[in-house]
């Protein structure tokens, strides 16, 4: 399905470099150099305007349509990307980013610190949303790209899109935001910390500095866990597991997963561990908790969106509890006191915050629509 650009080693399938940089942070510092992995569908058309960024959520990877190394599982947006699909490389150039601070080839705390020789761990800089979209426009202007034909993301990768519009106005003709948000609510902060305290309590932590040794898997599977359970929704709980036994005809009176949907939770956490590193979940869940796009404008929003000059398109879902709708029509309020064209739809599922990464036929209509519309 991908097509590397002819005589260009900078486009292609499992891309890797580092760059000077810096990218200077939130935190008043700068880091640099910059390592970067990512990915690249389809071929930049003759006047480059056909390129399309693609921002990952929380555990994913720039791994949007090609086999994961790790898990050798196809990509987590299969649905979305490929030929005949709304985003396809057919048409668009297609680029997705391991963001800063993950741990597919970005740099992040696994990463080694060249000025140490170590991994970096917990001296890595505390990062932001706002920090991984800085070193994304980095990466682009390596790659010679202007201008966005569109940023599309959900949950977090929908934190990451609508930051690209309000930093860089004149780099992105449209965004595609998918259950998302324009801040983190307390609860959001709060089921957060209790996956980074599970981490931090795990005795294989050890301050960060478990590279070389056992890591601390047991935090880590718990934290993925208790997060996943914010992924789905109780309707779709009920309807996939109810109370039903596992493996079993009676309750073992004990604390085995006597039920299918504590099974299925320790699958999770356990599979987790396997392609994730606990620090990265560390330092990525505290830059979605620190993501408030009003807070730099005196708390207004809009004000976030006065200099853009992007369409937006934001979605939806009915049964999203960790970033429910009212959350979207926020940001649609925004954008329209901002002056911003903005479409918006609320689409029926069972299956919570996770309805965009499965079968969403409905969901493809409205990105292909909308995408077309705008000569995307």
């Amino acid at each position: 399905m991908a097509k590397q650009m002819q005589g260009d080693a900078r486009f292609g399938l499992d891309r890797k470099i580092r760059l000077l940089g810096p990218v200077k942070l939130d935190s008043g510092a700068e880091f640099a150099p910059i390592d970067f992995a990512y990915e690249t569908y389809g071929a930049l058309n003759a006047d480059k305007s056909n390129a399309i960024l693609i921002c990952h959520a929380l555990t994913g990877d720039q791994y949007v349509a090609s086999t994961h190394p790790v898990t050798g599982k196809e990509g987590w947006w299969t649905r979305m990307v490929g030929s005949d699909k709304p985003i396809d490389p057919a048409r668009h150039c297609i680029i997705s980013i391991n963001v800063m601070g993950s741990c597919m080839g970005s740099s992040g705390p696994a990463s080694i610190d060249p000025s140490t020789g170590s991994a970096y761990g917990m001296d890595f800089p505390v990062i932001t949303i706002a920090d991984m979209v800085r070193a994304q426009a980095i990466l682009l202007d390596h790659l010679g790209v202007e201008t966005l034909a569109a940023v599309v993301g959900g949950s977090m990768g929908g934190m990451q899109a609508l930051s690209w519009a309000a930093l860089y106005p004149d780099r992105v003709r449209s965004a595609v935001v998918i259950a998302s948000t324009a801040r983190h609510s307390a609860q959001n902060i709060a089921f957060h910390e209790v996956g980074r305290q599970a981490i931090m309590a795990d005795p294989r932590w050890n301050n960060g500095a478990y590279y070389g040794r056992e890591a601390p898997a047991s935090g880590l599977a718990v934290a993925r866990m208790a997060a996943h359970i914010t992924y789905l929704s109780e309707a779709g709980l009920t309807e996939k597991f109810g109370r039903r036994l596992q493996n079993r005809d009676a309750k073992s009176f004990g604390f085995d997963a006597d039920f299918q949907v504590e099974s299925y939770l320790r699958y999770q956490g356990l599979s987790f561990v396997d392609r994730f590193d606990a620090n990265s979940y560390l330092y990525i869940t505290r830059a979605m908790d620190y993501f408030d796009l009003a807070e730099a404008h005196g708390g207004v929003l809009a004000k976030a969106f006065a200099e853009t000059r992007a369409r937006f398109c934001l979605i939806s879902f009915d049964s999203d509890w960790l970033y429910p709708t009212s959350e979207s029509r926020r940001i649609v309020h925004a954008l329209n006191a901002a002056g911003a064209a903005a479409s918006f739809v609320e689409l029926s599922s069972p299956f919570g915050h996770d309805s965009f990464l499965l079968d969403a036929p409905e969901m493809n209509r409205i990105v292909d629509g909308f995408l077309k519309a705008g000569g995307t």
